[in-house]
Parts: structure tokens; C-alpha cells; sequence
């Protein structure tokens, strides 16, 4: 199979997708709709519009267009060679949160051994089977593997800090990448619009804040009103109605009063000062700054534990959660690891 024919293939598929979540009707409608909803059963966290809105990042990036635009940065890709057989194991904070890794693998030719997470199989399956319907040639190159993941050659890994220490230990023999937990962070001038903050809760609140593209902490210049957010994002104050969401959102609740720490409470969300970077679920940190330059060097402190900044000047508001296929997790170039994997 030519790189020409794997970016077919993937065009068609974000096609097929695109047509799904606009109505119009195709032949995979009916198992892609059955699946949506049956993954709330499965995974209280996968709500229908979570599960959608991850197909809708997808499908939007996989146009012939963009799949072009990535592949022509790396000349080595219209090289044939010989395939590896590449373990991926998936994380599932997320709906389809190892999808990127598995377009990587199949778009660079290797052979696919994935291990999905328990709380996010079905989706991945079925995204998978549509490919291989759309192409018979993927078929020998996807497994999906149960127990122990072997017969691999290279392994991308996702998962927590604790995860990774166990990754580190079975797989770093191996050439690989491993990533572990990280947050995003907005910053704020003070004259953002009111559609700017809206878009911001969007970072914020979707997927309940469980993605490591989720903003977890704000910046905020001194002497801002915290309230102001809450204005902008009154619209998403029906999240607390799903039940896991409330559970959190009174557990933490409960321990910062149970240990008389201040905050503030909207009833949806709780706003927190703080230097840390990971909020808990319901829980958003937020620090006050005098210059950008403070910004600049508490970021850069950070290090590895941000994924990514949301502002007027880096990524625009309410996009956190729409990367593009060039935008790879933990700034680690999937496709460049995959390409130089002997």
C-alpha cells in the first residue's frame, strides 16, 4: 500500500465521519450512533456529546487537505520500506484519546498491536473496522491485543505518572515513547471579551476536564475578579447535574473545607488560588501575576508537565481541545520516532 493510498483512506474516513455528525446518512451511521451511546453505559464519563465532540476533532483534521499539508514535511514518508510491528498503548482518560497514535502508526506504514484502555475499547474497534471496510488492506495491519501486549518492536505509551514508572520498566529496552500527566493553562490579559471567556470554558469544562489539553490553571493579572469567569460560564453550570461530575465537585469541596483552605464556590465549578498546575476534577486552579514575564518563567519552570497554553498568543481560545495532526502530545514528533524506528 502507497503513502498515497493510506492518505486516501484516511481522507475518506474523516469523510465518512464529517457526513455522520452532520446528518446526512452513510452506511456506518447506524453502529457509530449505537456505539455513542452505549459508551455512557460502559464509562460514565463518555456522555454522547463528549463522544462526539471527539469524533468531531478527528474527522475535521482528516481532510486530504491537511493529511498532504503533515505528510509533506517528512520526504522520508514517500520511501517505502519495510514494516515494524509498532505497540501502542492507549490511554482513556478521553474519547479516542489514542486515535493520534494510531493514524501515526498506519500512516507511516508500520503494523499496528494496540492496547486499548478498558474504558475506551469499543470506540477504537469500531473506528478501526470502518478504516479497514474503507480499505481491506489495513486488515492484517491492526491487532488489537488482549493481556500482555508482545511481538512488538517500538512502543508508544500514554498514561499517569504511576503508569509510566511501570512502562519505564517493561518497555524502555525498547526505542519507545512514554508519556506521562500533563496540564494546560490559559492566561489572561483582563480585557477579554465576554465570547472569549465563554470559548475559554469550553477548555475548561469539556470532557469534564479529564484531558491533559483541559486548562487546569489560570493566570490572571493582579487584581482580577474571579467572578468575571463565572459570568462567562454560567452556560456550562448544568455539568454538575451529571452525577460523577458532583460526586468530585462535593468531595473537593468538602477537603478544602475539612482543611480551611480558601476558595470560591459557583455551585459548578470551584475556583482555587494556587501555584499547582493539576486541579482536581471540578476544581480549577488560578494564580495572579504582575508582569507576562512572571508568566513566561513560572511556564518555563514548569517544563514538562505543560501541554499546552491557551491565549490571545498562543492557542486561540476554546481550541484546546482541537489540535491539529501536527500538534503532537508531550511536543514529541510521533512520525520523526516512527521514521527513524529501525
Amino acid at each position: 500500500m502507497t503513502l498515497g493510498e493510506r492518505i486516501e483512506s484516511f481522507s475518506d474516513l474523516g469523510k465518512i465521519l464529517r457526513d455522520f455528525l452532520e446528518g446526512t446518512g452513510t452506511r456506518f451511521s447506524s453502529e457509530l450512533e449505537s456505539c455513542i451511546i452505549n459508551q455512557q453505559f460502559r464509562n460514565p464519563w463518555f456522555t454522547p456529546e463528549n463522544v462526539k465532540m471527539a469524533i468531531e476533532a478527528i474527522a475535521n483534521e482528516l481532510t486530504f487537505a491537511n493529511l498532504i499539508k503533515w505528510t509533506d514535511s517528512y520526504p522520508a514518508l514517500h520511501t517505502e520500506r519495510s514494516a515494524s510491528n509498532i505497540g501502542v498503548i492507549m490511554a482513556g482518560n478521553i474519547p479516542l484519546a489514542g486515535f493520534h497514535d494510531f493514524l501515526s502508526v498506519l500512516l507511516t506504514g508500520h503494523n499496528l498491536i494496540a492496547k486499548t484502555s478498558s474504558k475506551d475499547q469499543e470506540l477504537n474497534v469500531l473506528i478501526s473496522d470502518i478504516l479497514c471496510r474503507i480499505n481491506r488492506g489495513f486488515t492484517d495491519k491492526v491487532t488489537f491485543a488482549e493481556g500482555v501486549l508482545k511481538n512488538f518492536e517500538a512502543v508508544i505509551a500514554t498514561g499517569s505518572d504511576n503508569s509510566s514508572r511501570y512502562f519505564e520498566y517493561y518497555f524502555g529496552k525498547y526505542p519507545h515513547i512514554i508519556r506521562r500527566n500533563r496540564n494546560s493553562v490559559a492566561i489572561i490579559r483582563g480585557n477579554e471579551t465576554r465570547e472569549e471567556l465563554s470559548l475559554l470554558g469550553r477548555d475548561v469544562f469539556s470532557y469534564f476536564g479529564l484531558g491533559c489539553r483541559n486548562v487546569s490553571k489560570l493566570f490572571l493579572p493582579g487584581g482580577y475578579d474571579i467572578m468575571n469567569l463565572n459570568l462567562s460560564w454560567n452556560g456550562y453550570s448544568p455539568i454538575v447535574n451529571h452525577s460523577k461530575y458532583a460526586n468530585n465537585h462535593d468531595f473537593n469541596k468538602a477537603v478544602l473545607m475539612v482543611n480551611r483552605e480558601a476558595f470560591t464556590d459557583t455551585g459548578y465549578i470551584i475556583f482555587k488560588e494556587s501555584e499547582h498546575f493539576s486541579s482536581p476534577v471540578a476544581v480549577v486552579y488560578y494564580e495572579y501575576y504582575d508582569s507576562f514575564n512572571d508568566v513566561d518563567r513560572k511556564i518555563k519552570n514548569a517544563g514538562d508537565r505543560i501541554q499546552c497554553i491557551v491565549s490571545r498568543d498562543d492557542i486561540p481560545f476554546g481550541m484546546a481541545q482541537y489540535p491539529h495532526l501536527w500538534d503532537y502530545a508531550d511536543e514529541i514528533d510521533t512520525i520523526d520516532f516512527l521514521l527513524k524506528k529501525k
